[in-house]
C-alpha cells in the first residue's frame, strides 16, 4: 500500500435504479450484498483506516453486467449472483490478495 492510500481496498457496489427502463443494479440485491459485504468486513476486522472501505456508488455504467462492484486499487470488477459469491470476493481478493476469476468482469 502506498503512502498516499488511505484503505488498502476501496470497493464500490452500483445500486442505481434507472427509470427508463434499463437494466439495473439496485433491483438485482446489490443493497443487500453491499451491506453483507460491509457486515462480513467488520466480522473479519477488516474495516478502517489501513484497511477495507465498502461503499454503495450510483452508477457505474456496467449494469449490463450486473449486479457489480469494483475492487479499487487494482481496479478489479466483479459481477455476483449471491451473498457465498461476496463471501468469496473478501475472503479470496480483500483478504488474500487473490482475485476471484470466475466472478471478474472481462471486458
Amino acid at each position: 500500500m502506498s503512502d498516499n492510500q488511505y484503505y488498502k481496498h476501496h470497493v464500490f457496489f452500483c445500486t442505481n435504479h434507472r427509470d427508463d427502463g434499463r437494466e439495473s443494479c439496485g433491483p438485482r440485491g446489490a443493497e443487500a450484498a453491499q451491506k453483507h459485504a460491509k457486515k462480513r468486513c467488520k466480522e473479519l476486522n477488516l474495516n478502517g483506516a489501513g484497511k477495507v472501505r465498502i461503499n454503495s456508488a450510483g452508477c457505474l455504467d456496467r449494469c449490463e453486467h450486473g449486479p457489480v462492484a469494483v475492487v479499487y486499487p487494482e481496479g478489479t470488477w466483479y459481477t455476483y449472483v449471491d451473498t457465498a459469491d461476496i463471501d468469496e470476493i473478501v475472503d479470496s481478493h480483500l483478504v488474500n490478495g487473490v482475485e476471484v476469476e470466475r466472478l471478474k468482469i472481462k471486458e
